[in-house]
């Protein structure tokens, strides 16, 4: 009588294919192997996602610069670059031991962010980050451009922009929706390049300071509105709460002073 097969591998291969345990052998471990590739190419392909969106956001940086009046002419004069600078947002100043290299890292670190009361939180985002990577163009010594990168909650999800300011900090140059989930047709007309033309030299505060910008519900009636986008009211006023957030005090409020005393 032939002793029987030791290898529990092969015992298994051995079963009938009816049988339930192999079935239930087979699928599992199907199921592994698939999970493995799976968290192996998400791992793989993160950085290059990661590359590609960088390439988008600098391709949108780049296009909106060149839109703005007279930037290609300071731009060549400056050396055909922006500077990156990584602020503190609660001094509007240079940050201390966090460069554009390093703030990936230092935002992973849930004590660089600052909780949000609801009273001041009129952007919806819960949280604001401690620090921030800003663009600058300088002419001499003087500040003429700077791109603010900004975000809110829209109504189907965050809402990501880059605004340009004049060097009068007062002054709108233009802005790029780098990222938004607003319904198609409606209030994703703001990544719409018609939308964003009507941006650029709309003024952000009146001679007494107050910041008065705001998405107009139709038509704009002054120097601080722009046209509202007909079906999408919550879109339009997710924008205006943006901006409002962003250039108030618990955003680059502090900055935006510094760089209007000359002090950055």
């Amino acid at each position: 009588m032939a002793s029987p097969d030791r290898n529990p591998w092969r015992r298994f291969l051995a079963l009938p294919n009816t049988s339930r345990t192999k079935t239930l052998v087979v699928a599992f471990l199907v199921s592994a192997i698939c999970a493995v590739l799976v968290s192996g190419a998400t791992v793989l392909l993160r950085p290059i996602k990661a590359a590609n969106r960088a390439a988008e956001e600098q391709a949108r940086i780049a296009a909106l610069v060149r839109g703005v009046p007279g930037m290609a002419e300071l731009l060549e004069r400056a050396g055909g670059t922006l500077s990156t600078v990584v602020i503190d947002l609660d001094t509007g100043r240079a940050a201390t031991g966090v460069t554009p290299d390093t703030l990936e890292a230092t935002l992973a670190d849930a004590a660089n962010w600052t909780a949000l009361e609801t009273g001041e939180d009129v952007a919806g985002i819960g949280h604001r980050p401690d620090f921030a990577q800003i663009y600058l163009l300088r002419e001499g010594e003087t500040v003429s451009l700077v791109l603010l990168p900004v975000a809110g909650q829209g109504y189907n999800g965050q809402i990501e922009a880059i605004l340009a300011l004049r060097g009068d900090m007062n002054t709108i140059a233009g802005i790029a929706v780098t990222g938004h989930a607003e319904t198609p047709g409606l209030g994703a007309r703001i990544e719409e390049p018609a939308w964003q033309a009507g941006w650029p030299g709309k003024l952000l505060r009146d001679e007494a300071g107050t910041l008065r910008f705001a998405v107009a519900r139709g038509s704009a009636t002054s120097i601080h509105e722009v046209d509202g986008i007909t079906g999408a009211t919550r879109t339009s006023t997710a924008m205006t709460r943006m901006v409002r957030f962003w250039l108030g005090p618990r955003g680059y409020g502090p900055l935006v002073e510094a760089i209007r005393r000359g002090e950055f």
